[in-house]
């Protein structure tokens, strides 16, 4: 099986479910074999982890399956999968009156960034490395 796409990684912003996909062996310009197939990591978004955190994988599992028909049409089910729970990890309440960054100490500096000092999203997460890209030039 051959995922013919031309990207390894791909930012999805318009699904409800899924926000990013990486055909993983194509990421590691690692070929898939007759014997290998292509490895697919999904990431879903914020809104639909926490909502569906407590569900049993099984019935989540389904759900991203579903959502990810509309965005790969025609892919085959795995023959193996493996469904991450990520409880700790997504931003549901970023960090107030700390825009983008936040300086922990002057010297030696100390900064602190990513999504959490904006939105849980790549968006936010290049918003965050601009404000500390900002805060390192002020400082040197």
């Amino acid at each position: 099986m051959k995922i013919d796409v031309p990207w390894a990684g791909q930012y999805i912003s318009s699904n409800p479910c899924i926000r990013f996909i990486s055909i993983d062996n194509k990421k590691r310009n690692i070929e898939a074999s007759s014997e290998i197939g292509p490895s697919l990591v999904i990431h879903t978004t914020v809104p639909f982890g926490v909502t569906y955190l407590e569900h049993s994988i099984e019935n989540v599992q389904e759900l991203i399956f579903q959502q990810l028909e509309t965005v790969l049409p025609g892919l085959p089910r795995p023959v193996a999968t493996k469904c991450q729970k990520w409880r700790y990890s997504q931003v549901t309440n970023a960090a107030a009156n700390y825009p983008g960054q936040m300086t922990l100490h002057l010297k030696p500096l100390l900064v602190c960034g990513g999504d959490g000092f904006t939105q849980s999203n790549f968006d936010g997460c290049i918003a965050s490395a601009l404000c500390v890209l900002e805060a390192l030039k002020n400082h040197i």
